[in-house]
């Protein structure tokens, strides 16, 4: 399988400040904003977003983390993840949520459907005022109507390839790779 880097190290870091940049323009007051990283990678971003804006605004947004193991809407689905028994992590959210704009942090927006379990696992928390999304990479097939309100990088894909982000926290390094199928 052949594997193209589309986003090195730098251009990385450039990207996540860029986006943090972007939530704090739209959040005068970064007191009143949750991000909320997705398990797995998400978790990361949504803590390097979360410094940025800091260094930005003098104040840091409230955080969590959210699983939606037991949310996804394909476990156990024919041609799904049929006999998968989901990893649950930790969903910590432990700000008021309903006087916080959440946005959601996630590395990579495909179908939608990951989104669409996240924010039902909010929503079991409490029901925010608002709720926006954040990924570093939207590369379309879209199945649900959910668009991202801070992208990092539009990737057009097609359904044979893979987008891989690679995150220092959690593999080493940085790099979002584009690879071909088998």
């Amino acid at each position: 399988m052949g594997s193209q880097v589309l986003i090195d190290a730098d251009q990385c870091r450039r990207t996540v400040a860029r986006i943090a940049h972007e939530i704090a323009e739209h959040h005068p007051d970064p007191s009143t904003v949750a991000l909320v990283g997705l398990h797995t990678r998400g978790v990361p971003l949504a803590e390097r977003l979360r410094r940025h804006i800091e260094q930005f605004s003098g104040v840091a947004p409230a955080i969590g983390t959210v699983d939606i193991a037991l949310y996804r809407d394909d476990v156990g689905v024919g041609g799904g993840r049929k006999g998968v028994v989901p990893v649950v992590g930790e969903t910590v959210l432990d700000f008021d949520i309903t006087r916080h704009s959440v946005i959601l942090v996630d590395d990579v927006l495909f179908t939608g459907r990951t989104i669409r379990a996240a924010i039902d696992a909010v929503f079991d928390y409490g029901r925010p005022p608002k709720v926006e999304l954040a990924v570093l990479v939207d590369r379309g097939h879209r199945e649900l109507p959910i668009r991202p309100d801070y992208v990092g990088r539009n990737l057009p894909t097609s359904m044979g390839q893979r987008v891989t982000v690679h995150l220092a926290e959690v593999d080493g390094s940085d790099e979002v790779l584009l690879e071909d199928a088998a």
